[in-house]
């Protein structure tokens, strides 16, 4: 199975498609979309949804996972363009009739390193384990990225086990 994961974001999108197939991962591609701060915003959010559209298909994934925002009070206004970036995904992956999971930070860490409180490089750490990758892939949101498709992987299988 095929799985794009995303960390979304307006400045930096993370991306990264890995196969999982028996009980094994195997990284495939995976990268960051960055767009012009300076940008307008309709044309910044149209460009990383086609791009994720174009990654999908390209790499024919069969399902993607996405990082759910986390946001405190005093980072609202992101939140809120993060959410627009979000819901342009998930529209450019319904139209493509691929199904997409979305998954807290605490699941993420829950399902890569057993401890949902763990710091953001221990997750990235086991995911570079995991993918058997020589280092950590650079920038952090790709990292990420490729955290959430292993979640998917993870949830899936475990789905699977127990015909949820």
């Amino acid at each position: 199975m095929r799985i794009l994961g995303i960390d979304p974001g307006l400045a930096d999108c993370g991306w990264g498609v890995v196969d999982f197939i028996s009980q094994r991962y195997q990284p495939v591609s995976f990268g960051v979309i960055k767009t012009p701060a300076g940008e307008d915003l309709q044309k910044r959010i149209i460009l990383i949804s086609s791009k994720i559209r174009e990654i999908a298909e390209k790499h024919m994934v069969v399902m993607a996972s996405m990082e759910e925002i986390y946001f405190t009070a005093h980072s609202t206004s992101s939140a809120l363009n993060v959410s627009k970036v979000i819901g342009a995904i998930l529209c450019e992956l319904g139209k493509e009739g691929i199904p997409c999971r979305m998954f807290s930070p605490l699941q993420i860490k829950m399902s890569i390193t057993g401890y949902g409180r763990a710091d953001k490089n221990q997750v990235q750490e086991m995911s570079r384990i995991i993918l058997k990758l020589p280092e950590i892939p650079k920038p952090d949101h790709t990292a990420d990225a490729l955290s959430a498709a292993i979640c998917m992987g993870n949830n899936f299988s475990t789905e699977a086990k127990f015909k949820l």
